[in-house]
């Protein structure tokens, strides 16, 4: 008898520790589903659409077709974000995010039927930018699947989670090209990114708790972004202010940072190497986003949003004493620690959105801050062509600026 008891003792105990840990990362069954369709999409976008231009080469569209895809992926990220958050909060998350995964299957599909390069950038126009349609329905289901203290937590374990097919995803795709060659192997390589696709879906409708929008306590959804534009808080209307200024920061020399390590530098690193310093700013990333969100959750996010500012600032600036691989290992270390806020930022914009509106009007948000950002990429291939140290510096001033401007006017409250 006294055996049994100490077993049930053992057990109950089991069963509040998991409880215990699953509350601790804010996880539960609609919060499991996400995370489950992020993995399974997601690896399936990694393993297909990483060797696209590989793809558009050996089916003779040449470079100007690799342009035109890169293009759209920047051109279609910034425009899909709205209208993805507005089906979000026009039909609920559960049947928006179903949407959309059927819109990437059919890409997917065109791609597999049709060994043409015209195919493919017609097929991308529903699959390349699955993540910035979807972002805004994501954003909103952690809003909505866990209580404010535990949101930057989400948002959190989302980030961690989308970097396992980021990881992962490019090895199969690249397995099926070693095994089946470049056309082949690619078409085969859609074809399981669209079984995945699949399954996330019966995982998704089955996990994901409904939302039936239109509840009287909420607005109707709002399909006009000016209109939508009045609504936002002037709290949120800053930290898009800041978020922008810092994006130049980053996009100015996003494209040229590998040309500076492997070209300009006294002593250039390899392909290999330049591999390694990815590697360690990854790793970083991942390593600092749960006590992050730990932190911010049990406090305010306005600090973490201001330290991941400057650390996002410090990078092009840390990039022009760096001539060698040590000196480049440890700033790529401070470009990981860039995500040490970013998931707090993407859930204080959530709590600046009004309820009924989060997912439209993280859209918005993304939509205004991608436009406005994309003029960055060719304003620094000139800055560079100048010279890659005002390129460096022009990003530098631009990331101070947007640090201190939030640093005086962000709040962690609408107002």
């Amino acid at each position: 008898m006294e055996n049994q008891c100490e077993s049930e003792t053992r057990k109950n105990s089991s069963t509040l520790s998991a409880h215990a840990t699953l509350a601790f990362f804010g996880l539960n069954r609609g919060i499991a589903g996400l995370l489950a369709m992020v993995i399974l999409v997601g690896m399936g976008e990694r393993m297909a659409e990483r060797f696209l231009p590989i793809y558009l080469i050996a089916l003779g569209g040449g470079v100007l077709s690799i342009g035109l895809l890169n293009g759209l992926d920047n051109l279609l990220s910034a425009l899909y974000s709205f209208p993805g958050g507005y089906l979000s909060d026009r039909l609920g998350t559960k049947k928006a995010l179903l949407i959309f995964n059927l819109l990437a299957i059919i890409g997917f599909l065109i791609v597999i039927l049709i060994p043409a390069w015209p195919a493919v950038i017609g097929g991308s126009f529903f699959f390349l930018s699955w993540t910035a349609i979807s972002l805004p329905a994501t954003m909103d289901l952690v809003a909505r699947a866990l209580p404010k203290n535990k949101r930057t937590m989400g948002v959190s374990m989302h980030s961690l989670v989308r970097r396992i097919p980021m990881a992962l995803g490019p090895l199969l795709g690249g397995l099926f090209i070693n095994r089946w060659g470049e056309t082949t192997g690619v078409r085969l390589a859609f074809v399981g990114a669209l079984v995945l696709a699949l399954v996330a879906i019966i995982l998704q409708q089955r996990l994901i708790p409904e939302h039936a929008p239109g509840d009287s306590s909420e607005p109707r959804a709002e399909h006009n972004p000016l209109r939508l534009f009045r609504e936002m808080s002037p709290a949120l209307r800053r930290l898009l202010v800041s978020d922008i200024l810092v994006r130049f920061c980053e996009q100015i020399p996003y494209a040229f940072v590998v040309v500076w390590a492997m070209k300009d530098v006294s002593s250039p690193v390899s392909a290999f190497e330049f591999g390694i310093l990815t590697s360690v700013e990854m790793t970083i990333a991942v390593l600092v986003y749960i006590p992050v969100a730990w932190m911010a959750d049990r406090t305010t996010k306005k600090p973490f949003v201001v330290l991941t500012f400057i650390f996002f600032s410090l990078f092009p600036l840390a990039l022009l004493f760096c001539q060698s691989f040590w000196p480049l290992l440890a700033a790529f270390g401070l470009r990981g620690l860039k995500e040490f806020g970013e998931p707090t930022r993407k859930a204080l914009i959530m709590d600046l959105a009004p309820e009924g509106r989060k997912a439209a009007m993280f859209g918005l948000y993304y939509l205004l801050r991608d436009i406005v950002v994309s003029a960055a990429a060719f304003g620094g291939a000139f800055l560079w062509l100048f010279d890659p140290r005002v390129n460096f510096l022009t990003a530098f001033a631009f990331g101070l600026a947007g640090t201190v401007w939030f640093a005086i006017s962000g709040r962690d409250e609408n107002g």
